[in-house]
């Protein structure tokens, strides 16, 4: 019986045509996917596209998603990534049945597995250094040659790898190569190195091991073990196949026609940005964003800190889609996807980020009055917050013009009138300045009948703007994030660090409402008239909040 999703719409993609048909034919009577990363660096937006996509098959086919890890580089690996990736997959919403996987846990399967291919004749250990092996591989247009060790007699060769095994060989001294064509037209089929020598501690087995697998051997020998069904990766592992399909069906375990197939997606490639995890760690190794978890990040632990939201980054999945096609997706797409989610479930507040005192002269001296706001307007269910105003308020510099330049002009200057959101209608009376000129203080009067209302005298005020009572005001840094580079694709640049945006990250200090005490980690509010913005989740000694998107897409309207 076919377990083919009823009921849920989902974009169709050749991924799910593929499991549609595989179900109908009986290939497969159960889904079984995986998530496999390489825990030698953070997750990124890429990543989150592969997690959605193989853990959402798994869910709508009610089958399985495993979490493993392709630990088979320790040189490189780190118990950090591993715990990061763990606390990633968790905020995208997804869930792994019982411990995650690792390759290590197969490592005694897999070196019985290279020893029956010493044995079939299909893999032997080759002493040829590094130079000579790019020699011997040849080149695109020319075939390779055949090493000197090639003919090895398996005895001779078992032998050897038993010997690698025990420590006998010096790293670079000899590898287990399959022994497949060298004069095949794909360069990773000339005879592709299975086993290495590594001397070094083991996140997971410590030192018990000194030889390790390649990727390549384990990838497709972890998917057997595990009974993986449908292998998904992206399309620079195209060629790789190949390999994977010449070790499954040269294996007896594995030799079936339900054995796993790998299936290659198009890779996400984000503007302004880069997805190559070499980069990303010259970018943190050389100091110029502050960690993997750096709001500017495409990291998911930097969207996070970012306050995106699991769900937003969920849909930007959706939208993309699934497909052969490579292409640059534009950082608009995400960011849509971000604020569509924010504007549905983000608490209001008011924050002032370049402030310029205002002092209301009929208002009387030493009162604050007490207005409630809406925490959403357009959601009632989510209540009324306090809100305060008294004589001396805080408003944005960026909201007062001496003299107002045209009729369309809707915020404050000299004898002009606005509504201050959410409480009561102002004009501005005068101003004083600093030694450069600067305004240092606007003084104006208020309208006390227009609280929630307007005028009895039926004068249209169009302008509002936002503010917070000076006296009840916390200060607060606001860190205003851009994109990371100023080219959409960084990753073509000569030198990508030289396309760095230097205005990335702005720093203002301000005022936030007192509610904003006790604003939660990770949990955007929308600034009204400012943007979304977003607790910081790593600094907890003042109120720092990080521009989580702006209320519009501006970049979009810059090109």
């Amino acid at each position: 019986m076919s377990n083919k999703p009823e009921g849920i719409e989902r974009p169709v993609n050749f991924i799910r045509n593929i499991i549609n048909d595989d179900l109908a034919n009986h290939l497969h009577d159960r889904v079984c996917t995986r998530f496999p990363p390489e825990p030698n660096g953070y997750l990124h937006i890429g990543h989150a596209k592969s997690i959605c996509l193989n853990f959402g098959l798994a869910e709508d086919y009610q089958g399985k998603c495993n979490l493993r890890f392709d630990d088979t580089n320790p040189a490189k690996e780190d118990v950090e990534y591993v715990e990061s990736i763990k606390k990633d997959v968790r905020w995208l919403g997804f869930h792994w049945e019982g411990e995650p996987c690792y390759s290590s846990n197969y490592f005694e399967k897999f070196y019985q597995y290279a020893v029956e291919l010493i044995n079939k004749g299909l893999a032997y250990v080759c002493f040829l250094n590094a130079e000579e092996t790019r020699e011997y591989r040849g080149t695109l247009k020319e075939p390779g040659k055949n090493s000197p060790y090639r003919d090895t007699s398996p005895q001779e060769n078992l032998a050897l790898f038993e010997k690698m095994r025990a420590g006998g060989f010096k790293e670079g001294e000899c590898v287990l190569r399959a022994k497949i064509d060298m004069a095949s037209s794909f360069m990773c089929m000339r005879d592709p190195t299975l086993y290495r020598v590594r001397f070094e501690h083991h996140h997971q087995t410590g030192d018990e091991w000194c030889i390790y697998p390649m990727y390549d051997f384990a990838h497709c020998i972890s998917d057997g073990i595990e009974g993986v069904t449908h292998s998904l990766c992206t399309l620079e592992f195209q060629d790789n196949r190949r390999i994977y399909d010449w070790l499954l069906d040269n294996l007896d375990d594995f030799s079936r026609p339900d054995r796993p197939h790998q299936y290659e997606f198009s890779r996400l490639n984000l503007e302004y940005t880069v997805m190559s995890k070499r980069k990303l760690h010259q970018l943190v190794s050389d100091k110029l964003v502050e960690g993997w978890d750096d709001p500017r990040m495409p990291t998911i632990s930097g969207m996070r800190r970012r306050g995106y939201t699991p769900a937003s980054v969920r849909d930007f999945a959706e939208r993309i889609g699934i497909s052969k096609v490579d292409s640059m997706t534009e950082m608009g797409i995400l960011e849509a996807a971000v604020r569509d989610d924010l504007n549905k479930v983000a608490p209001r507040t008011m924050a002032v980020m370049d402030p310029i005192k205002v002092v209301i002269e009929n208002y009387p001296e030493g009162e604050v009055e007490v207005i409630q706001a809406p925490i959403h307007p357009q959601n009632e269910a989510m209540g009324k917050r306090e809100i305060f105003f008294s004589r001396e308020l805080y408003i944005d510099r960026a909201d007062f013009m001496e003299i107002a330049p045209n009729g369309k002009y809707q915020r404050l200057a000299i004898n002009k009138e606005v509504r201050l959101r959410n409480a009561y209608i102002i004009k501005g009376e005068r101003f004083e300045t600093d030694v450069d000129g600067n305004f240092t203080t606007i003084y104006c009067s208020y309208d006390p009948e227009t609280l929630g209302k307007n005028p009895a005298d039926g004068r249209k005020v169009k302008g509002v703007i936002h503010f917070v009572e000076a006296t009840k005001a916390l200060p607060a840094e606001f860190r205003v994030y851009d994109r990371l580079f100023t080219v959409p694709n960084p990753g073509k640049a000569e030198d990508f660090e030289s396309v760095l945006n230097p205005d990335s990250l702005i720093v203002k200090n301000g005022f936030v409402e007192p509610g904003m005490a006790e604003a939660p980690v990770e949990q955007a509010y929308q600034c009204e008239r400012e943007g979304y913005f977003c607790r910081d989740n790593k600094i907890n000694d003042r109120l720092v909040f990080n521009r989580t998107v702006a209320l519009r897409d501006t970049w979009s309207q810059q090109k």
